[in-house]
């Protein structure tokens, strides 16, 4: 498992009975993860100061109960990338901070580099490689359905102080994306991919991650160049092992560009307890 552990401004307290107490920056936030299936004693007083829960509903949904005020949206930094997190629907923020791990891996990459690497993020979201491939020295292209994502990763961009950057931004299905881009012959040096289990792209395309992914990914290996330097698959299909990953990506990309694929669990360490909480698998190939 790879954990995400420098955070200062994000800290997952605790977690018991199928939720999570977390701080971001100064707020205590109570989020539901349907992993954390123990009900351990919720000794620490902060479950009972938090400002604000999401209860899950029976149907699957739910909304925010706010018990003390707080701002439409607040900062929180990683190193030097600033993020906006805000409470948003299905219980989200704005961050995954677990994918930290991966932001550190691809900066390692791009600035060992002696070429302009140019990215491409897929289900980009609000932008968190797409800012760490930004302050590495990329150039990076951002693809996701939701204009509403994309907005929050040009404020994100903007709160990290790359209003300049080299990036360009695509409201769009992220398959017809990188088929127009195949037709274009566009490549790129470096792939991120953050596909949702389930989802629709903006003309109702529909995209189920067991059924789509491998010819996603067999396609999106079309765009990459003569000389890649690597390509993250993130997975939060509980379904999908990690082993799934490396064997789709040695098939689809190591046996043609030779490297090294690796594809483990993500995991945010607990203070009070000193676990750590599964979050996700991630795929990493790299070309050395």
């Amino acid at each position: 498992m790879r954990v995400s552990s420098n955070w200062i401004d994000y800290e997952l307290i605790d977690c018991s009975g199928s939720e999570r107490l977390e701080r971001w920056g100064d707020i205590i936030l109570i989020r539901p993860d349907p992993q954390i299936i123990w009900n351990t004693k919720r000794e620490n007083p902060l479950w009972r100061q938090a400002h604000a829960r999401y209860p899950r509903s029976n149907s699957g949904g739910g909304q925010w109960q706010v018990f003390k005020k707080i701002p439409d949206s607040w900062s929180v930094k990683y190193h030097d990338l600033v993020f906006n997190v805000k409470p948003m629907g299905f219980k989200h923020t704005g961050i995954f901070p677990e994918q930290a791990v991966n932001w550190s891996l691809m900066q390692n990459l791009i600035k060992k580099s002696d070429r302009k690497v140019k990215v491409l993020n897929l289900f980009a979201y609000t932008g968190g490689a797409t800012l760490a491939c930004l302050k590495a020295g990329a150039a990076v292209t951002h693809v996701d359905a939701s204009k509403g994502m994309v907005a929050c990763a040009k404020e994100n961009l903007a709160s990290s102080g790359l209003a300049d950057a080299p990036v360009r931004y695509s409201v769009d299905d992220c398959r017809k994306f990188v088929e127009r881009e195949i037709r274009r012959g566009n490549k790129y040096d470096g792939i991120i991919m953050d596909p949702p289990s389930y989802g629709r792209g903006p003309g109702g395309e529909v995209w189920r991650l067991e059924d789509n992914i491998w010819d996603f990914v067999e396609l999106t290996s079309r765009v990459l160049s003569d000389d890649p330097l690597f390509v993250i698959i993130n997975s939060y299909t509980t379904g999908l092992a990690p082993s799934v990953l490396t064997y789709m990506m040695e098939t689809l990309i190591s046996k043609k560009y030779g490297g090294h694929t690796v594809s483990d669990e993500l995991g945010l360490p607990a203070t009070d307890s000193g676990l750590v909480l599964p979050c996700g698998a991630a795929g990493r190939w790299t070309s050395r």
